[in-house]
């Protein structure tokens, strides 16, 4: 809960860069003189554009991030001119939540797009901006993303030297079983229950529960996902009201402490959020408290009203993922399951290529793409693990998966390894593993009868070792993917 890898310290990393930044883009609109209202929407866009951004490339960093205003603005313009006409506003609230949605199908330019344009909109009534005050918004979002945008690619270029991991293909589909289109009704329809459900608790603070209800869908792709996404949330958020309470009150917006402990949040909501979302929610629920602080309108009847709105919009968000084209955390487990197991199959097979003297066998890339492709799987068996989940079976069984899996992957790395060697020798058994493993994943994927060869595994042969050792994974799988239609597992 407490500790979490860090392999070469870059969530520290970034994690620091973000408050340079964020500060960097405050700095700016308070040097220019801009009101405070102007500031703290410069400081968001700043914290947004070091957050969303993960293209795989640095150009592709620097065109999204130089695309954000084409995606904000009217955004922004569009709000604060209908904020005070209730009907029209929330219709095109509704409307940026659709189109927000529906962009990741554009991968993760379209992903950061969307979710700028939705928290241009978010931010517009958690400020209650006017028009009168949208040149001074402007201003104060194109200095913060300058701002942003000079701190990640001039002054800490991490990417440069780290590029970030990219994401594996999204899973096909079409019409409304596209997995953005689908999300994107079903964000529409809870956040259009959370929006009247979060006006009847208050006129002025209803977008709460529409932004909880919206953020509950980003990075999820099933049921049991979404369900847990929002279980985090709301735990996330009691306990950073507890934290406001004890904190955030007291200060009374006092500038200077308030701002070195929104640093403190903004460090921690980069740090955490690869790790647990109810960590970065704890921090994300503080740094609002203090930002309420500086507004001069924080008192402990607005962090109830938080809460409360909170949990509207995660049921909202329950109730939609469940009605509206449901689609069960079994079905993504499947999908993904089969994709890592073909992935393996490529990886050995390109590996035993390489091994029988084929130089354009390249297993490299297939096992990179299975160390992402685990990193899914992992996700969508997490509702299946949870500390809390009642359904010991089937969490028993998302843990031999996910297990056995990672030994299929230490397996191929191995090979992997083996067949970068020049001067590796074939071994005339070498083929007859790989059609063993070959035969092993048609049979997981396609519902055959899965059985190991006899060769034991010879020391001398590392190879041959690594090929073993797949097959007795894959052998081993069949238990936990093979349980009968009907049970716990496929109930999931």
């Amino acid at each position: 809960m407490f500790v979490a890898p860090d392999p070469g310290r870059l969530r520290l990393r970034n994690a620091t860069r973000a408050v340079v930044g964020v500060a960097a883009a405050v700095a700016v609109s308070e040097l220019c003189g801009l009101s405070l209202t102007a500031s703290i929407t410069g400081g968001l866009a700043a914290l947004l554009a070091l957050f969303t951004v993960t293209d795989a490339t640095v150009r592709d960093q620097r065109i999204t991030t130089a695309l954000f205003p084409v995606a904000g603005f009217p955004v922004l313009a569009l709000a604060t001119t209908l904020h005070g006409i209730a009907p029209a506003r929330d219709a095109a609230f509704l409307a940026v939540v659709f189109c927000g949605v529906y962009a990741r199908r554009w991968g993760p330019r379209g992903h950061a797009l969307g979710i700028f344009a939705f928290m241009n909109f978010f931010i517009t009534q958690f400020l209650h901006a006017v028009p009168a005050e949208l040149p001074e918004l402007y201003t104060a979002v194109g200095l913060a993303l300058f701002a942003a945008g000079a701190t990640r690619f001039v002054l800490w270029p991490i990417e440069r030297h780290t590029p970030p991991a990219a994401a594996p293909p999204a899973l096909p589909g079409s019409g409304l079983a596209r997995p953005t289109t689908r999300q994107a009704f079903q964000a529409t329809a809870a956040s259009a229950l959370a929006l009247l459900a979060g006006q009847l608790l208050s006129e002025e603070r209803w977008y709460w529960a529409v932004g909880t209800a919206w953020w509950i869908f980003v990075n999820t792709a099933s049921r049991g996902e979404t369900l847990v996404r929002g279980f985090r949330r709301v735990l996330g958020t009691v306990v950073g009201i507890a934290v406001g309470l004890l904190i955030a009150i007291p200060l009374h917006g006092a500038p200077v402490p308030t701002a070195a402990l929104v640093a403190v949040c903004v460090f921690g909501i980069f740090y955490t959020a690869a790790v647990s979302y109810s960590w970065m929610m704890l921090a994300v629920t503080v740094m609002v408290s203090l930002l309420y602080g500086l507004l001069g309108v924080l008192d402990p009847g607005l962090l109830g009203l938080r809460l409360a709105e909170t949990g509207v919009g995660a049921l909202c968000a329950g109730l939609a993922v469940v009605l509206v084209l449901p689609v069960t955390t079994h079905a993504t487990n499947h999908a993904w399951i089969q994709r890592a197991l073909h992935c393996v199959h490529a990886a050995t097979a390109e590996a035993t290529a390489r091994l029988a003297g084929d130089p354009k066998g390249d297993p490299a890339p297939h096992a990179a793409e299975l160390e992402l492709l685990l990193g899914r799987v992992r996700m969508a068996l997490a509702p299946l693990m949870h500390p809390l989940t009642p359904f010991r079976a089937r969490k028993a069984r998302a843990r031999q998966v996910i297990e056995l899996l990672d030994d299929c992957a230490r397996e191929v790395r191995g090979l992997v390894s083996v067949a970068a060697d020049p001067v590796a020798s074939h071994d005339a058994r070498l083929t007859a593993a790989c059609q063993r493993v070959q035969a092993a994943v048609e049979a997981l994927t396609d519902g055959g009868d899965v059985s190991v060869g006899a060769d034991a595994p010879v020391a001398t042969e590392p190879a041959l070792a690594h090929l073993h050792g797949l097959e007795r994974a894959l052998t081993e799988l069949a238990r936990p993917l093979r349980t009968p239609s009907g049970s716990p597992w496929v109930g999931a």
